[in-house]
């Protein structure tokens, strides 16, 4: 099992956000800021889906994840109010979360299913998260310098997303998750979740008004697709979900035990 500390995020969420606060970058910062606009909704989501899943484990196998459990929703309810203060700011800016009420309407679909696919759900969604993650920890300085606060918020998430990469598929796999349908809800979740964040960053563009400048799509197509891109370095450790043997330990974490080490006096540990 996995130990999960909750930590309290030394950032001050009261400040404004600069409009392009991601390197001075329209592309990244409307990218990022779509993503932090599912993650309310989303976090919860995932919260109710472990807490549920642990419910529903025997006696005997709740012991071996009570702990675990606790520490992952202690991290992903701290992740979800500090996206709620940034995305408040957003909304400042004249952003619209147009992400949100759609997945609302998605998630009422699974009310009364069986709390496997919840599970299935969310080890789809954190794979998604945790192979991110681990790029961007590897990739910071593509956060760019010009907001130390929220870079130092993406990299923390970011880290605790890698951290708890495995609660959910182990909860899944606890219950009797099918291989089949763990990877029929990644490929279902893979086509929401790309096309959402499309959604979302073009909404943002738009109303940030830089949507039609050709520097955003050249930034956009580097940052994606580039040597260092988003997608090319992402694409294979997506692709290994799918493998019946795979385990999301398996995949590397040293960039985020790396983060949480050397940055102590960035986060306070919730109770130390």
């Amino acid at each position: 099992m996995t130990e999960l500390v909750v930590r309290r995020l030394l950032v001050d969420m009261e400040a404004p956000i600069a409009r392009h606060w991601c390197a001075g970058d329209p592309f990244r910062t409307a990218l990022f800021n779509a993503l932090s606009m599912s993650f309310p909704i989303g976090e919860q989501f995932f919260i109710d889906s472990v807490r549920n899943g642990f419910k529903a484990l025997p006696p005997e196998q709740q012991a071996k994840f009570e702990a675990e459990v606790k520490g992952f929703i202690g991290q992903e309810a701290t992740h979800r109010r500090l996206h709620g203060l940034y995305n408040a700011h957003l909304e400042k800016l004249g952003l619209v979360n147009d992400w949100e009420p759609r997945a609302r309407k998605r998630l009422k679909l699974m009310e009364g299913a069986d709390v496997r696919h919840w599970l299935g759900i969310t080890a789809a969604n954190e794979h998604f998260t945790a192979i991110f993650a681990d790029w961007m920890l590897t990739n910071a300085d593509l956060l760019g310098d010009q907001d130390a606060r929220l870079k130092t918020l993406w990299l923390w998430h970011s880290a605790e997303e890698s951290e708890h990469k495995s609660t959910a598929f182990d909860l899944y796999q606890a219950l009797g998750g099918s291989h089949e349908w763990r990877v029929k809800w990644m490929r279902r979740i893979t086509t929401v979740f790309l096309i959402d964040t499309l959604r979302q960053t073009l909404n943002n563009l738009h109303r940030d008004g830089t949507l039609w400048r050709w520097r955003t799509w050249t930034s956009g197509a580097s940052y994606l697709f580039g040597r260092r891109g988003l997608i090319r370095q992402t694409w294979q450790p997506w692709r290994e979900y799918f493998r019946r043997d795979f385990h999301p330990s398996q995949q590397d974490s040293r960039a985020s035990r790396d983060w949480l080490a050397g940055n102590r006096d960035r986060y306070v540990p919730v109770g130390a």
